[in-house]
């Protein structure tokens, strides 16, 4: 499954990197890292249906988690990504606005990499 996780610090990548190491190596999650909601609109316009899940930060400089992911449901109807938001602040209206624009899911940070890696191998 190829997994686009898109946050503003770029820690999160060596972060998914390890915690999902033995899953990347047996062949069942590919991680690709955007740095920024416009980079990551950049990287599903240069590989339109490989991406099948996308992690997205609502929290965000420039264009916002909520913003990206108006933006993918508006381009990609046919056959859209699962989205799952994550943020910081678990607050109802944030996650509201996300269900209401079309996420799948919603997770708090700071995430619980077990209760999303089963979320995760739950959509294979």
């Amino acid at each position: 499954m190829k997994i686009l996780v898109v946050d503003d610090e770029e820690d999160v990548k060596s972060l998914f990197e390890q915690k999902f190491r033995r899953e990347i190596r047996a062949g069942q999650f590919e991680f690709s890292f955007a740095f920024s909601g416009e980079e990551a609109l950049a990287f599903l316009a240069q590989h339109p249906s490989e991406v099948v899940m996308i992690l997205s930060d609502i929290n965000m400089p420039g264009m916002s988690g909520i913003e990206l992911l108006r933006s993918i449901r508006r381009e990609h109807p046919s056959a859209p990504p699962q989205v799952m938001m994550i943020t910081a602040y678990g607050d109802s209206a944030n996650h509201d606005q996300a269900m209401e624009l079309g996420a799948d899911d919603f997770l708090t940070k700071p995430v619980n990499f077990i209760e999303l890696k089963e979320k995760l191998l739950n959509t294979i």
